[in-house]
Formats: structure tokens, sequence, C-alpha cells
């Protein structure tokens, strides 16, 4: 199992950068306590990822051939290519890291499905914009039957809080079955692991690396990524959830950062005010251009420095 340390460690990261995404409002509000929240996380994201994560599996499988030395530097390129971007403070995404690596290795065998690639690089356009979407829906949807409640105003506000930590469950849950191919699909290409095997093994290195970092995380960027009123920040993880799990079923693996910046934008359009920073927009679509094109060419340094034989 030593070739899957790559792949583990990509899942570890995914977990520990995406928390704030799931529970990060709910925790930092002082709803849930970290340890209960990331028990539920862990579990939804396993959930989600031996569910129905064999949909995006599919997809990046068929991207182009792997055997085991491919696969392993794939997910090797991407885990260092996600934790550049991190350190230089980025929005990564680690479905563009793996990709990109996916990618040089295509161009490297000169195998490379092209439909299947389009497919991907168009949804990964749609994530911040079905985020907006969903938001522009759920806002006035919610905020109608919060208007109507016979609650009063306290009462209202202990709905909303419960409702975080249901949404959080449920962006758990689309996290792990979309975002579990990230972690595993290069290794069912390569024939060393079966389907139902690696989303297992992809979805509990995802929920470890909650567990383990994820409380830094949840209790300060959720504070920074969403610095929103309970309500506005049930909109944000709900409709951001919606948008993840969309694209699970088209089998695309894709961001649920960007999914969350394009709910909290479609808030932002129908306040009338600019919530999202130009230097924040300039970052993502920074993002979007640097993570793949980094991952397809630490791939092809990796594989091309793990080829060099010392002639005497």
């Amino acid at each position: 199992m030593f070739y899957l340390i790559g792949g583990l460690f990509l899942g570890w990261s995914l977990g520990a950068n995406d928390a704030a995404n799931l529970f990060g409002s709910a925790v930092s509000s002082h709803m849930i306590r970290f340890w209960k929240a990331a028990a539920l996380a862990s579990l939804f994201v396993v959930l989600g990822a031996v569910l129905q994560g064999g949909h995006g599996i599919e997809t990046l499988r068929g991207l182009s051939p792997m055997d085991l030395e491919m696969a392993v530097l794939t997910s090797v390129a991407a885990a260092v290519t996600v934790t550049t971007m991190t350190l230089l403070r980025l929005p990564v995404s680690t479905s563009q890291a793996v990709v990109g690596a996916i990618v040089g290795a295509g161009l490297l065998q000169h195998q490379l499905h092209l439909q299947g690639l389009i497919k991907v690089v168009i949804c990964w356009v749609g994530t911040p914009l079905a985020g907006i979407v969903f938001s522009l829906f759920v806002y006035p949807m919610l905020g109608r039957i919060y208007n109507r409640s016979p609650y009063n105003l306290f009462q209202m506000d202990q709905v909303v809080r419960i409702g975080l930590v249901i949404a959080g469950c449920y962006s758990a849950y689309a996290l792990g079955s979309n975002n579990v191919a990230n972690v595993t699909a290069v290794f069912v290409e390569a024939g060393h692991l079966d389907i139902f095997t690696a989303t297992l093994v992809g979805g509990l290195s995802i929920a470890l690396g909650i567990i383990t970092c994820g409380r830094g995380v949840m209790e300060t960027v959720g504070k920074n990524l969403v610095p929103l009123d309970p309500y506005s920040a049930l909109v944000v993880v709900l409709s951001g959830a919606l948008a993840v799990h969309v694209y699970t079923w088209i089998g695309v693996p894709v961001s649920s950062s960007q999914a969350v910046v394009g709910a909290v934008l479609g808030i932002g359009i129908l306040k009338g005010t600019q919530t999202i920073r130009i230097k924040t927009l300039f970052s993502i679509l920074l993002a979007w251009f640097a993570t793949p094109l980094t991952g397809c060419l630490l791939f092809l340094l990796l594989y091309f420095a793990s080829h060099l034989r010392y002639v005497p």
C-alpha cells in the first residue's frame, strides 16, 4: 500500500483545507463544538464517497491510461501542487491539480481524451456560476419561509443555526461524493484498486484531514471565508453543497471553495453590495490557470527526474 501515500496525503490535505466549507460557519458561531462537527463531517464524507464517488472516478480514469508508476507520480504531483498553492495563499482546487497532473501523463503518452477534458474544464467554469444561481434561488425561497414562520426571532435564530448543522452534513456528503475521485481515481485506472475500495480509502483519508487539521480552518477560515449573518451563511453552505452535488451526478470533480465563493457572490448581487473583492476574484482566476498548469509541469518534472540514469 506504499504506492498510495501520495493519494492519501492528497486526501488528507483536501479534508483539512475544505473543512471550513462544511462547518466553518457553525463552529465559528459556536452553534456546534468542533469535535461534533468533525465527527459528523467525517461520517458524511465517507458516506458520500462510498455511495456516489464512483461517478467522478469513471470520468478521471478515462482522461488518460495509467500504469502504477504514472498513478503514483500523478498523485504526488497533485499533492505538491496543492501544498504549494496553499503556501502561496491562492484558493486551491484539488480537482484542478489532479487533472493537470493527469494531462501531463496524457501528453507524455500521446493519449489524452480531449472530449472528457473539455467536459471537465466546462464544469470548472460552471462551478462558481452554479453557486451563484443556487444562491439567488435559495436565498429568497428560504426567506419567504422564514418571514411566514409563527416563531419569534430568538426561536428562528435557533432554527437557522440548526439548519447550518444539517447543511454542513449535506455539504460533507457532497464533498465526499464529488472529490473522492481526486484521491484514488488514478489507482483504479492503474488496476490496483477496485472502485469500492478506492471510494472507501479516499473517503477515510479526507475524513482524517478533517479530524486532525480541520479545527483551525473551521474556527478561523470559517469567519474569513463567509463573514455573514447565520441566515446568509446557511444559504451559502446549502447553495455551495447543491452546486457540488450537481457535478457529482454529472461525474466531474469540482472545487467546493469556488462553489462557496459563487454562493457568496450571489448573496452580494441580491443585497446590492460588493461581497467579493476584486483582489479575491483575481486570486481565484489566477488559481484556475496556475493550479492545473503547475500540476502538469510537476508531473513532467517528476517523471523525467525519476528516469534519470547515472552514466559513469
